[in-house]
């Protein structure tokens, strides 16, 4: 009897293939989603290791390691003679200065194997005093082929010219690069040693020889092989990749257990269909073991085919995309076979398959043989839920709330010194796993209270709105089962939309200290010349404002004769003006409010305010040397002050303490935007204090840019990344979508016969998708919001708690629509069955 079930229904699986696929459709995609994620890993650690090694390829051997003496310049000649050495090219690099700007001078051959650079304009330097510099670097300095500047150098103690003859494309461009010969280097500037030698070989000799006698040629010196070098390079990349890829593999996971429920709910929907069947077999004397046991080998055919087809999809993409790459001229490496990798993930496709399948086998299975009497083939899913599963659903709830308040109770305090956020963390991960299984479990009692609230609109619309609702409402268990899926990619992504928020929020108050304005000039004599000043002012076409600034280190602050805080010589005090600064508003305040600041009121950063234990209200004296003004503080500032002063005190203040009225320094912007206004900023500001010994250009901006570009990645990654579930949770729908369609045949005749237009049937059944997403995004944004600035704050990092509403508001549309796309296709195929056909179907 075993056999003979095992059989039926396995060749019942196999006459209705479209019901198999759309079964397994989404461990099907998380089959491809983990493979994937393999091959995308080997993929990007191959390119790293292929193309970000500063050595090329055709290196043998390098001589030189940082943990000895370098190589001088007598013993790269040495190498050059030894028997077998094709090529030997010296790295070196210098630091260069120049009138208006600073140079990082770096040797390469410029043609040939071991050449780094590419001329892209003018030709490559051949004597000292030559060289070739990158295109950002030529706008920045406003430097062209043919220009001819002076700089300093080595062991040079006066400035020699230095001529650009070339602009050369490099891997990487900061905008302050400059290339020529290893000669020319060393010569120009008058070293002694070198940083290393590459060396390439000439072919009929081994490496291994040429090896021996280079090392006897210099002794003492380490040599390495190519192979070696690239690979402790492309090592110290790739091992950022593989960090990244363990967080990927936490969201991948969460991925997978979406399509275990996913699954679950699908096999729900099969097995109430095919009830009469079932049934049947119980008559005819299978046991309810027998038929757990059959069911349970029809998923784990279901997760077999699925995994194999989800593989098989991975690897035809994972080597097709990198080739498509590689003809558009992008430098992208193809994959290996990881078949141990891919046979796991069959592997797994099957168990994760045949545990989701176990629950509805085990419900299936209680058939009565009577049910075989009942005239339609399937049976009404039941609405409720059991007393175990309720009150297990109500424990899960309870430790999710203590688990909350355990978290919120280890948030650090407003002056905690030292903070270590590994507990709350665990709390908060604990807290959230446990509210997604008491969601789990409570998911049918909670559809019909959020449907009444999320469906009342589409009430009121007309009959179609009506039904819509109902049909969500009459199956509350399926309902739960597909909207805790798309709850729970929404409550991902609208945590990470929330703790991105206020990352950048507190990036961008970081940058109003440290990165204030796009340029800052500074002098290593301490005061500006005030024609640097005055040029700096007159410039307006290309600076949108100039804001000169004083800045001293030894200000103290007493009360009464006692000095207080331990502080030394004095806390680091400046005159800025917040308020001509356009990030002001980005800063945040402790205490107080900036706009008092003025004369007599001063502004504490938080480590002077502990330091010294002032608080806002209270009066002190300021003092340098031996004058003193009496001041009160009107506001701290929770971390540093900008450009890491301590104490920002009032111009007249620092008068009246007899500082020299000789600014330190200045903060301009860029009044263009974009590469072309910074370039046009810096150049009016290399112009303004071209001619000043000691004084310096900063460009802040740029460190500005690379922040909100490590943000903006971070953010972005992690939305695609929890975006694997909701793809899941979309994929659910529409399977779902699609066997409930099979499901209610009889019904969608009865609509149609009684009137009801295919374009109206197709309305309802779409619309029914969509409010799988409705449920699923309100309970994830209510679940999302508070777990996510609890996240933050359990960070510790200070940000601030914000709701960025447009996007989320997004978020919730987007997923709507999205679930109501995955039910267009069933929707039309139902509307195009007969109602004389779909009345007489067994359903």
């Amino acid at each position: 009897m075993r056999a003979t079930v095992l059989r039926t229904q396995t060749s019942a699986v196999a006459r209705r293939p479209g019901r198999l696929i759309l079964t397994g459709l989404a461990i099907l995609v998380a089959s491809f989603v983990v493979f994937g994620t393999v091959l995308v890993q080997q993929i990007t650690e191959r390119t790293v290791r292929d193309n970000l090694s500063g050595t090329p390829a055709v290196t043998d051997l390098v001589i030189g390691n940082v943990d000895v003496p370098p190589p001088t310049v007598a013993d790269v000649r040495q190498i050059r003679a030894v028997p077998g050495v094709a090529e030997a090219v010296a790295r070196v690099a210098t630091g260069v200065s120049l009138g208006e700007g600073y140079l990082n001078l770096q040797s390469d051959p410029g043609t040939g194997p071991l050449s780094t650079v590419r001329v892209i304009e003018g030709s490559y330097p051949e004597q000292p005093g030559e060289i070739a510099i990158t295109p950002r670097t030529a706008e920045r300095l406003g430097l062209s082929v043919g220009t001819t500047t002076s700089g300093t150098a080595g062991e040079l103690t006066a400035p020699a010219p230095l001529t650009v003859t070339a602009v050369v494309a490099t891997a990487a461009d900061a905008g302050y690069d400059a290339y020529a010969p290893e000669s020319a280097v060393i010569d120009w500037a008058r070293l002694t040693a070198v940083e290393r030698v590459d060396v390439r070989v000439a072919p009929g000799t081994t490496a291994d020889v040429v090896r021996q006698r280079v090392s006897a040629a210099v002794a003492g010196q380490p040599i390495r092989t190519g192979a070696e070098v690239r690979e402790a390079e492309a090592n110290a990349a790739a091992e950022q990749v593989g960090r990244l890829f363990v967080l990927v593999a936490m969201f991948v996971s969460i991925a997978v257990a979406a399509a275990a429920l996913v699954v679950t709910s699908t096999f729900r929907i099969v097995f109430a269909q095919r009830m009469r069947q079932l049934a049947l077999l119980r008559a005819v004397g299978a046991s309810r073991g027998t038929l757990v046991g059959a069911l349970t080998a029809e998923g784990a055919l279901t997760g077999l085919v699925a995994g194999v087809v989800g593989v098989a999809s991975a690897l035809t993409l994972g080597y097709a995309l990198p080739a498509i790459l590689r003809a558009t001229g992008r430098a992208v490496s193809s994959p290996g076979l990881p078949l141990t990798a891919a046979v796991l993930v069959v592997i797994g496709a099957v168990v994760i398959t045949v545990l989701a399948v176990l629950a509805p086998a085990l419900s299936a299975a209680r058939v009565s043989p009577l049910e075989a009497l009942r005239t339609s083939s399937t049976t009404s899913g039941r609405r409720g839920i059991g007393v175990p599963r309720l009150v297990f659903g109500l424990l899960l709830a309870v430790g999710a709330t203590l688990a909350a308040a355990a978290t919120i109770s280890q948030l650090p305090k407003p002056d905690q010194q030292s903070y270590d956020p590994t507990l709350p963390l665990l709390l908060l991960i604990g807290s959230g796993t446990l509210a997604f299984f008491a969601l789990v479990a409570l998911g049918p009692l909670l559809v019909r209270p959020v449907l009444a609230v999320v469906g009342w609109p589409l009430r009121q619309l007309g009959p179609l709105g009506k039904m819509s609702v109902g049909g969500i409402g009459g199956a509350p268990r399926r309902a739960a089962a597909v909207s805790v899926v798309v709850a729970l990619g929404v409550t991902l992504i609208s945590g990470v939309v929330i703790g991105g928020a206020s990352l950048q929020i507190l990036a961008d108050r970081e940058m109003a200290l440290s990165a204030p304005s796009d340029f800052e000039v500074t002098s290593n004599g301490g005061t500006l010349p005030p024609a640097v000043v005055a040029r700096a002012e007159a410039a307006q076409g290309a600076l949108a404002r100039v804001v000169p600034y004083r800045k001293i280190n030894e200000a103290t602050l007493l009360r009464g004769a006692d000095k207080l805080g331990d502080v030394g010589s004095g806390y680091p005090t400046s005159d800025l003006d917040l308020a001509a600064l356009p990030t002001t508003d980005d800063l945040d305040v402790a205490q107080g409010t900036l706009a008092d600041r003025g004369p007599g009121r001063i502004v504490l950063n938080s480590w002077v305010a502990r330091d010294t234990g002032l608080r806002v209200g209270d009066t002190v004296a300021l003092a340098v040397a031996t004058s003193t003004v009496e001041v009160r503080v009107v506001a701290v500032l929770p971390g540093d002050g900008p450009l890491h002063a301590g104490i920002l005190a009032d111009p007249a203040d620092l008068d009246r303490l007899d500082v020299s009225a000789a600014y330190t320094g200045l903060l301009a912007d860029a009044a263009g935007a974009g590469e072309d206004g910074r370039t046009a900023g810096v150049r009016a500001l290399r112009q303004a204090i071209a001619g000043s010994d000691g004084v310096g250009l900063a460009v802040l901006a740029d460190e500005r840019d690379r922040n909100d570009a490590l943000v903006g990645t971070l953010v972005w990654i992690a939305v695609g990344l929890v975006s694997l579930t909701v793809l899941i949770a979309v994929v659910g729908v529409g399977s779902t979508t699609a066997l409930s369609v099979v499901e209610r045949v009889r019904e969608s005749g009865l609509l149609r016969a009684i009137g009801l237009s295919r374009a109206g049937l197709r309305t309802m059944l779409t619309v029914e998708s969509g409010l799988y997403g409705v449920i699923g995004a309100t309970i994830g944004l209510v679940l999302g919001v508070p777990y996510a600035w609890l996240a933050v704050q359990t960070l510790g990092i200070e940000a601030p708690l914000t709701a960025p509403l447009l996007p989320l508001a997004g978020l919730f549309v987007a997923l709507v629509v999205l679930t109501a796309l995955a039910g267009v296709l069933p929707a039309r195929r139902a509307s195009k069955v007969s109602p004389v056909v779909a009345l007489g179907v067994d359903s």
